[in-house]
């Protein structure tokens, strides 16, 4: 839609003959007009909107003014009005402009008026091939306008709550994350800045907060500070399941490759590291943002428009090799669509994401997705989270907790341009699998002191590796989530010891009051030493 409004912004401020290219004689409207162009070049909007109105005035029936008038005040937030002055438009010559019902419809079905849209859109189906010029756009916004008018008659459970005000406040929150144990809630605030510290256009800029669990309720909140925030815009941020890598996305830094780029730092003795670019081939001249890290921080995924994608953004996935990330892949078309995919959530299961996107059949221009990896291990065709958790505004950024039954997202429901963090009770059909996580200790037998190793967990079922980490060097420590009600095989190996297997039932909900604890001691390869492999398995 935006794309013909930036053709109608050139034709106002081209130096065109007057009478010519417009549908008016009036000398005053054209007066008016010109002075409505040069309030335009000033930046000036209001002088704009009020020109354009005595245009209106002068001549009634001159249709490039509502048009211009519709364009202002739908940039500005004022859609209804918008729409009425570009209703008018089209009242006024009803053939002259086919195009102009395809972009009415989709201002329409930003209110959620969905049979007007869908009357709208019919009539620019009406039109002969040769008059209209993106009749797929408009077959996307039918089936949208006919998904959602099914959609409200099979509403989902849904009651949203705020999480209050020790993590929201008179500022905009958006982008949580929260930890696999319950406990760290972060975030993004739109926050003011020192303009003479940090000069920015808006006054505002992104950083990171971070709400910490108490009993049932959220501590009040605090800035992550140094090095996570800086003068610079931080957000759209996601941890590995140990809370100890921190991947997020940043625009325009010198530093950067693109236009955005994702960033990592990394989390030791309390302590962010200052984060640096994830560099190639993640990132590229073109936008990369949106991260999200599988659990066992092997798999990064993420939004970009780099060549070879379906539509403006895709979701991406990248593996982790050694030190580094392979070439990133595509999720394909079960994902991604000719619209915009973006903001994806990878749950601790390790197989269900949720994403935002304008190109599948929803309630308005972005709505919240579920896809599953299947049984051919390929990602399943997505499915809308259903009304009312998507309704004709955006939704866009959604977590989940470990069990999948508690979702949080940002919104501007409770009124207001601000947005606020909500939680709410997934419906059980978009539910992913139910996690729950085990923590432990790698040591040496002898001197105690934590031994950095590769921990491995294979479910026995299926003999996938699910989980590949390394400890931490120091401690030892190490925290895994898993799918719950499997068998298991556990494999330790560490440079200079001799190698640890077991096997285990892992079964019921573990928290973060009681969670399933494994610590390993490991023994010094030496003269004479044994090794219990209980890892081998024989057909009964």
């Amino acid at each position: 839609m935006k794309n013909l409004w930036i053709i109608i912004w050139m034709l106002f401020l081209s130096p065109v003959v007057w009478g010519q290219y417009y549908s008016t004689v009036s000398k005053k409207a054209m007066k008016n007009f010109e002075e409505a162009r040069a309030c335009y070049q000033q930046r000036d909007d209001a002088c704009v909107e009020e020109k354009l109105k005595k245009v209106i005035q002068a001549d009634p029936e001159f249709l490039e003014a509502y048009q211009l008038l519709a364009q202002l005040l739908y940039d500005r937030g004022r859609l209804e009005e918008a729409i009425d002055y570009y209703s008018t438009s089209l009242e006024i010559d009803s053939t002259g402009n086919p195009e102009g019902y395809r972009l009415l419809a989709g201002m329409t079905l930003q209110t959620g008026d969905y049979e007007r849209s869908l009357a709208l859109i019919n009539t620019y189906l009406a039109f002969s091939p040769g008059k209209v010029s993106a009749r797929h756009a408009a077959l996307i916004l039918k089936e949208k306008c006919l998904f959602a008018m099914e959609a409200l008659k099979h509403p989902v459970p849904f009651q949203p709550e705020n999480l209050g005000d020790s993590v929201n406040s008179e500022f905009s929150e958006y982008w949580p994350y929260l930890s696999v144990d319950n406990r760290l809630l972060m975030f993004t605030v739109l926050v003011p800045v020192d303009s003479q510290a940090a000069p920015h256009p808006s006054g505002m800029q992104e950083d990171f907060y971070y709400s910490t669990r108490s009993g049932s309720h959220w501590t009040m909140r605090r800035s992550a500070g140094y090095p996570l925030n800086t003068p610079d815009n931080e957000g759209a941020h996601t941890m590995t399941a140990d809370g100890r890598t921190l991947y997020f996305t940043a625009c325009n830094r010198r530093d950067g490759q693109g236009r955005c780029d994702i960033y990592v730092s990394t989390r030791e003795q309390g302590r962010w590291s200052k984060p640096v670019n994830l560099g190639a081939p993640v990132n590229t001249i073109y936008s990369e943002k949106h991260p999200a890290v599988s659990a066992d921080g092997r798999r990064l995924y993420f939004s970009s428009d780099r060549p070879g994608g379906k539509g403006s953004y895709d979701i991406w996935m990248s593996v982790r090799s050694g030190d580094g990330w392979g070439k990133p892949e595509n999720l394909g078309d079960s994902v991604n669509t000719s619209g915009t995919e973006q903001s994806p959530f990878i749950h601790f299961d390790q197989q269900t994401l949720y994403f935002s996107s304008t190109g599948w059949p929803g309630m308005g221009r972005s709505d919240l997705f579920i896809s599953r990896i299947n049984s051919r291990q390929s990602w399943g065709k997505a499915k809308n989270l259903g009304y009312p958790i998507n309704t004709f505004h955006d939704e866009i950024g959604l977590t989940l907790n470990a069990r999948g039954n508690t979702a949080y997202f940002a919104s501007d429901r409770g009124g207001g341009r601000d947005t606020d963090l909500f939680s709410f009770e997934m419906p059980g059909e978009v539910r992913p699998m139910p996690v729950s996580y085990m923590t432990g200790r790698v040591y040496d037998s002898r001197t105690m002191k934590g031994v950095g190793a590769v921990v491995q967990l294979i479910d026995l079922g299926s003999g996938e590796t699910v989980t590949e980490l390394e400890t931490s060097e120091k401690k030892g420590d190490y925290l895994v989530t898993l799918p719950t009600g499997r068998d298991y095989a556990f494999n330790v190996t560490a440079g200079g010891y001799l190698f640890h297997s077991d096997h285990f039932t892992f079964s019921g909900i573990h928290d973060l009051t009681a969670p399933l604890r494994r610590d390993i001691p490991l023994d010094r390869v030496a003269a004479g030493s044994a090794v219990v492999l209980h890892n081998v398995f024989f057909e009964t």
